[in-house]
């Protein structure tokens, strides 16, 4: 090792993707995160249009809240499979190693139960988005003058991204049991 490599901190060790699954997530979502730059441009293609040209658009903000929400979404799945997610650092700074691997299978159990139950209420949602009381196929839309069907796709969007946490929180919990068992 020379004086330029640089010397990983155990940080960044804890915020690299765990599997498989997380490390597709971490590339999708960098690649997905283009999309933001995409929504500037068309918020700045707007602006323009209404108040230079006076001719705004009808299918810009849709597009805009569209895209941000889905991207919203997949931010938690993204959170996850980088160890950014949410936890009480007070507490868990101040516990030992050991304890703090029992911290992790409790979060990873209560990240389990609650995906499982966000994607059952998603599902519910998706269905009475995507068909209609009859069973027949047919997309919610957003009832404005453009009237898009991105209401139906943003429900699909939280439905699958969920059953993706609930995938993702399975993982992450059989690792834990394992260094668990391993220590």
């Amino acid at each position: 090792m020379n004086k330029d490599t640089p010397i990983p901190h155990p940080e960044d060790a804890a915020e690299q993707p765990r599997n498989l699954l997380d490390k597709a997530i971490v590339r999708i979502g960098n690649a997905l995160s283009l999309l933001f730059l995409f929504t500037v441009a068309i918020s700045f293609y707007e602006v323009v249009m209404r108040y230079v040209f006076n001719s705004p658009t009808i299918w810009v903000h849709e597009s805009a809240s569209f895209i941000g929400g889905c991207l919203f979404v997949f931010g938690g799945i993204y959170a996850l499979a980088t160890n950014k997610h949410v936890r009480v650092v007070l507490i868990y700074d101040a516990v030992s190693e050991r304890t703090r691997q029992y911290l992790n299978v409790f979060h990873h159990i209560m990240g389990l139960i609650f995906s499982g139950l966000l994607a059952y209420a998603a599902y519910q949602m998706t269905l009475s988005a995507v068909l209609t009381p009859f069973g027949d196929i047919y997309f919610e839309t957003s009832g404005s003058a453009w009237n898009p069907a991105f209401p139906a796709y943003v429900k699909i969007t939280i439905f699958v991204t969920m059953c993706v946490m609930f995938v993702q929180f399975a993982l992450h919990l059989i690792q834990e049991v394992l260094n668990l068992r391993k220590s």
